[in-house]
């Protein structure tokens, strides 16, 4: 087994050498815009995965996706010859969903952002429900419980004093 360390060094080896090679070796007229995204390598260092994109539509991937299976082996063998490793490792291309992803992201964010001014118009010139401030003040806190206090005086003092759920202070409902 290898640490992750040379599987990584290789992976972005791999990754260069086979973008130069589709750059300068490959003449296939199916490879339309190809990128390499990334390469991934496994742990024993025998099999690396290569991901890539293509501009265009369906059908110039398909096209590309055919070429780099056409063109798998000179590819190989270009990484053999520049890493130097004792076993090259196979190639597998994988189409990267990055693009897509961030496409249908973007589509959802957009949605977000017409809802959202939708949104603002509706409450354009409207206003809460309520007071405007409804929190209390320091010195509204003094004025609110001395009306609470004249209120109980108002009662008499015989009254009981009443809790916040209306039983007497102290004690159970009266029946």
């Amino acid at each position: 087994m290898t640490d992750n360390a040379r599987a990584r060094k290789l992976a972005d080896r791999i990754q260069v050498v086979v973008a130069e090679t589709l750059d300068r070796r490959i003449k296939d007229p199916r490879l339309g815009f190809v990128t390499i995204t990334d390469a991934r390598v496994t742990g024993d260092l025998r099999e690396a995965t290569v991901f890539y994109t293509v501009y265009g539509d369906d059908e110039e991937r398909a096209a590309s996706a055919a070429a780099l299976e056409s063109a798998k082996g000179v590819l190989r063998s270009e990484v053999g010859r520049q890493t130097g490793v004792r076993f090259t490792p196979t190639l597998a291309f994988v189409p990267d969903a990055l693009p897509d992803n961030a496409r249908a992201i973007e589509g959802l964010l957009d949605k977000a952002r017409a809802l959202d001014a939708e949104v603002r118009e509706v409450s354009t010139g409207k206003t809460y429900a309520g007071e405007a401030d409804p929190y209390r003040k320091p010195g509204e806190e003094d004025e609110a419980d001395d009306a609470a206090g004249e209120n109980d005086a108002a009662q008499g003092p015989d009254a009981p004093a009443r809790g916040s759920d209306g039983d007497a202070a102290g004690g159970a409902a009266a029946e």
